[in-house]
């Protein structure tokens, strides 16, 4: 086993991923849900995020090249999502999309494109390339279970974090949050503008 490829990949993705971060976004959209509600989320958001990113780990390149969609046009495409839903939470609206279980929470945004978002997909598919053999893809593989499994811990034990908080501190952590995923938004389609604007150079 590539100790340094797992190191390196491990703190890569949790860096991009940033569960600390991802909780008071997490708050804001599951404050109407209960424990159990919450919980499931947590676990799906995972799931769907590490399967994402999993999937562009082994089809990534050609899942780009054959629809000729370049990484910066993800980050616009990412951004814009990432915006609806910022704008979501800054207004205090909840969603009339959620389902009971919180399904469609935990897929988007958080397990797309909070988790499995244009930072994460490049890292994994750079770790890959990276990759020597099959000790090196098992490697990488491992580095991606653990990450996502750290992000579950921090989702699954957000309800301790609510308990503290409070409706009222709720309420601020989604407003925050909100802030925040604009940002996080604006941010992500400049680059990919930028990154856009690079290629066509280049081209």
């Amino acid at each position: 086993m590539d100790w340094y490829l797992f190191s390196s990949t491990l703190l890569t993705l949790l860096v991009i991923l940033d569960p600390p971060g991802l909780l008071p976004v997490f708050l804001g959209l599951t404050r109407h849900m209960d424990r159990a509600e919450r919980n499931r989320s947590a676990l799906s958001a995972s799931l769907v995020g590490g399967g994402v990113i999993a999937g562009f780990a082994v089809f990534g390149r050609q899942i780009l090249d054959y629809l000729h969609v370049s990484i910066p046009a993800l980050q616009v495409a990412g951004g814009l999502l990432l915006l609806l839903i910022a704008l979501e939470l800054l207004q205090g609206k909840t969603s009339s999309e959620v389902s009971e279980e919180g399904t469609n929470v935990a897929i988007v945004p958080l397990g797309i494109p909070l988790l499995a978002g244009p930072g994460s997909i490049v890292a994994i598919m750079l770790a890959v390339r990276n990759a020597n053999g099959v000790g090196g893809y098992v490697t990488v593989a491992l580095a991606l279970v653990v990450a996502m499994g750290l992000v579950y811990m921090f989702l699954r034990f957000a309800g301790q974090v609510k308990r503290v908080l409070r409706k009222s501190g709720i309420t601020l952590a989604s407003r925050i949050a909100g802030l925040l995923l604009a940002g996080i938004a604006v941010q992500l389609m400049a680059d990919g503008v930028f990154g856009l604007i690079e290629a066509s150079r280049l081209g």
